[in-house]
């Protein structure tokens, strides 16, 4: 059985950071450049690390619990 790529994680503000990466999508270039060639697996890959990276960066916007 065939897995279905995700749809693109691209958010159509397509600047990139000194580090490469889309501040939209959060992509790097690679990715991005990529992202048509990549397998459906490659692809969801992606999509998860992109997850990941949201996840951390909420964690890390969170205000600590008040005691």
């Amino acid at each position: 059985m065939t897995q279905v790529a995700p749809t693109s994680p691209c958010l159509n503000i397509c600047v990139l950071d000194a580090a490469r990466t889309c501040t939209g999508c959060g992509r790097t270039l690679d990715e991005i450049a990529r992202w048509g060639r990549m397998s459906a697996a490659e692809q969801w890959q992606v999509i998860a690390r992109l997850e990941r990276v949201r996840q951390q960066e909420v964690a890390t916007a969170s205000p600590a619990p008040a005691n």
